[in-house]
């Protein structure tokens, strides 16, 4: 406990809470975490179009090659996220497989782009939003998704109006995690969409930049990062409770 606690407790004993308030409405600082909210929130949306759908497939399909493609699917959980951001560049980059074509038709590039912090940290936090909804698809009773087909019901009309509510505490769950990994992420942010201010430097980046040239604004910037996941942690509490029990 106290190998886990006691960084914690440092990052907290050597705030600079005199000067909290004026760091944190200092204009980079508020520059960085608008652009952090706003891409890990757009990062969710992408996730969770694409993420909850992934996840019934996995759940309620059998099909050759499933348990491949659950495994590419967790393959971001452990992957190193520069590499992950390595990876996007041989694809989406300038000469990548698809960027290249995305570029010579749309005159559109992704790397080193608002755009390209969002595609980066959907890749690396979809994992999250899958693992938990394909949980709670298995969890939920089909008995009720049974009824309504025989009642006459689509397979589109019964997702929407009766597996989607039977399951919306674990979409609701994975997208926060989503969320969080999205807000937090910095490995495959900083090689796939570098570090430029006001344009693709997140919270993690400022702090990294910081820490370099003024440790007291890395220590406020980890202290935000720091309340966002104690307030995840605290709203998720009673469904993992629950869910142990």
């Amino acid at each position: 406990m106290a190998f886990l606690v006691l960084p914690l407790a440092g990052l907290l004993i050597r705030a600079p809470w005199s000067t909290l308030p004026q760091r944190l409405s200092e204009p980079q600082v508020l520059e960085a975490l608008r652009l952090s909210l706003v891409t890990a929130s757009i990062a969710t949306v992408v996730c969770l179009v694409l993420g909850v759908p992934l996840a019934w497939l996995l759940a309620r399909t059998d099909f050759p090659g499933r348990r491949l493609l659950r495994a590419l699917v967790t393959v971001p959980l452990v992957l190193p996220p520069v590499v992950g951001g390595v990876a996007l560049l041989l694809v989406l980059g300038r000469r990548g497989l698809v960027g290249q074509w995305l570029e010579s038709a749309f005159g559109f590039s992704l790397p080193f782009t608002t755009a390209g912090v969002v595609v980066a940290e959907a890749f690396v936090a979809m994992p999250f939003l899958v693992i938990a909804v394909e949980g709670a698809l298995r969890a939920a009773d089909l008995r009720y998704e049974e009824a309504a087909a025989t009642l006459g019901a689509s397979r589109f009309t019964v997702f929407r109006r009766v597996t989607l509510p039977l399951v919306a505490p674990g979409v609701l769950a994975g997208a926060v995690l989503c969320w969080a990994r999205a807000l937090g992420e910095f490995g495959a942010t900083i090689t796939f969409a570098g570090n430029f201010p006001g344009r693709t430097q997140t919270m993690p980046l400022a702090v990294y930049l910081a820490l370099e040239t003024e440790p007291e604004a890395a220590i406020v910037l980890s202290l935000v990062l720091l309340a966002v996941s104690v307030v995840i942690l605290v709203g998720l509490r009673d469904r993992w409770l629950g869910a142990a029990a």
